[in-house]
C-alpha cells in the first residue's frame, strides 16, 4: 500500500499495489493526487521508489521530489540528497510511516473481507476512518484552546 499525505496529516491518496513494486506506483499516485490537488509541489518517498526514470518522471508532477537513490551515490546525487531542502522534506517522511502504522495498528493489518476488491474497500474505509479521527483530533484542539480562552476572560 502506498499513501499521500499531506502536511498536517490527512491521507489525501491512496494506492493498494496490485502485482506492481513501489517503483512502478510513484508516478501513478502522484499523478492522481496532483490532478485531486494541484497545489501538491513536494513529496518525500523511501528507497524502495527509487528509479532513475521516477526521478525524472515525477519532476513533471512535482517542483521538489525527494527520492532518495539506493545504493551508492555519484557526487552529484549526494550533493541532492545533502541540500538542506531535501533533507527537511525528508525528515517529514517519517510521517507518512507513522500513518501507515497507524492505519494497521486500527485494522488494516487483517482484512476481513475476501479478494482483491475486498481488500482496496477495507483499504479505502481504514483511509476514511483516519480521516475523520484526524480531523476529530484538530476539532477538539481547537475546542480545548478556545474553552481555555472563555476560561481566561472569565477569570481575568
Amino acid at each position: 500500500m502506498a499513501i499521500v499525505e499531506d502536511q498536517y496529516g490527512f491521507i489525501l491518496n491512496h494506492r493498494v499495489m496490485e502485482k506492481e513494486t513501489d517503483e512502478k506506483a510513484a508516478v501513478p499516485i502522484i499523478r492522481a493526487t496532483k490532478a485531486a490537488f494541484p497545489s501538491l509541489s513536494v513529496c518525500s518517498f523511501d528507497k524502495g521508489f527509487h528509479s532513475p526514470s521516477n526521478q525524472k518522471d515525477l519532476l513533471k508532477y512535482l517542483t521538489m521530489v525527494v527520492l532518495p537513490k539506493k545504493g551508492r551515490r555519484t557526487r552529484a546525487e549526494q550533493e541532492r540528497e545533502n541540500d538542506p531542502e531535501f533533507k527537511a522534506a525528508k525528515r517529514k517522511h517519517s510521517a507518512v510511516e507513522s500513518a501507515i502504522n497507524a492505519l494497521e495498528s486500527h485494522g488494516l493489518d487483517k482484512c476481513a473481507d475476501h479478494g482483491i476488491d475486498g481488500l482496496k474497500r477495507y483499504v479505502a474505509l481504514g483511509v476514511l476512518a483516519r480521516n475523520f479521527q484526524k480531523m476529530g483530533a484538530e476539532l477538539q484542539k481547537i475546542e480545548r484552546k478556545s474553552a481555555k480562552k472563555r476560561q481566561l476572560r472569565l477569570c481575568g
